[in-house]
């Protein structure tokens, strides 16, 4: 008796159909995932020669895996040669962009927020439009924060004064406001934020070194301030209540006019309370501050 043999079997032309359209759905076929689904170069030729043939198993044995990752390795640290494809990108790769670590998303998401909601709020921006009316009143309450304002106010009513505690909390004032401009313009300068509208910096913005976003000047101004004069000076509450409004107006009133974004003015704040506890915990005395005057009016008279 003849021995009979199993003979190979062969793949029918509708099967081979629905494997091609199985293969064409598979979601390893699209390009972010071309480095999971990576077939043998060899295997990819012999497709190619013989269409006809069996086609082979995608499925992979971890030795092939293994195999094919050092030759993937080799030929991305090589330069390729002529016809190949172009080496791929590692799988880790495309699993890190993929699967965004949570901190990522979440600063990302707060950075989208707070740029479309300052981009809203920016009202003020033009002379034309719904905040039009409000345009010159919200850039006068902007000019009182400004440095050059309060650098100029501090030095006319030092030099008015006649006390000698007077004196001493005005050079104190001065110098509060000197460490601020220059706190605030080195940070903006190191950070380089742009506002939301991205307007050019005017003239009192360059006198002032207020030339970028981050974090807000005025805010920074207003804050410390106000703090600084509810400490040293004796208000009734009403006038108490209206100094921190006017320090939280000033704030508000650099992104109604597109200038800052509401995370520089919240900074802002934060730096301005800063500011004024690290002047506190360096106050300068009476004589220390008769002495700065005496230097700065060329009256100083050093001792023999």
């Amino acid at each position: 008796m003849k021995e009979l043999r199993p003979q190979p079997a062969s793949v029918m032309p509708g099967s081979q159909a629905r494997c091609r359209a199985r293969d064409r759905n598979n979601i390893l076929n699209r390009p972010e995932f071309l480095s999971l689904n990576q077939t043998p170069c060899r295997e990819q030729a012999g497709e190619a020669r013989g269409g006809a043939g069996p086609r082979r198993s995608m499925i992979r044995q971890p030795s092939q895996q293994d195999d094919t990752g050092g030759r993937s390795r080799d030929s991305s640290e090589g330069p390729a040669p002529d016809g190949a494809p172009p080496p791929s990108r590692y799988p880790e790769q495309d699993c890190m962009q993929l699967n965004p670590t949570f901190r990522g998303i979440a600063m990302s998401s707060l950075l989208a927020i707070d740029i479309s909601l300052s981009k809203r709020l920016g009202v003020c921006v033009a002379s034309r439009g719904g905040g039009a009316p409000l345009h010159s009143m919200v850039t006068l309450l902007a000019l009182t924060g400004h440095a050059l304002t309060w650098i100029c106010g501090t030095l006319i009513c030092l030099w008015r004064s006649n006390t000698l505690a007077g004196q001493e909390v005005l050079v104190n004032l001065l110098l509060a406001l000197l460490l601020d401009l220059m706190t605030v313009a080195g940070m903006q300068k190191l950070v380089k934020r742009r506002g939301p509208w991205d307007f050019p910096p005017g003239f009192l913005d360059y006198v002032a070194m207020d030339t970028y976003s981050f974090p807000a000047a005025h805010a920074s101004r207003a804050a410390m301030v106000a703090k600084f004069l509810l400490n040293h000076l004796v208000l009734a509450v009403p006038l108490r209540i209206l100094l921190y409004l006017w320090a939280f107006l000033v704030g508000v009133s650099r992104v109604l006019l597109g200038k800052h974004h509401l995370s520089d003015v919240g900074c802002g704040f934060a730096l301005g309370f800063l500011h004024f506890s690290l002047v506190e915990s360096v106050w300068l005395d009476s004589a220390t501050c008769q002495t700065l005057i005496s230097i700065g009016t060329l009256r100083w008279t050093p001792l023999v």
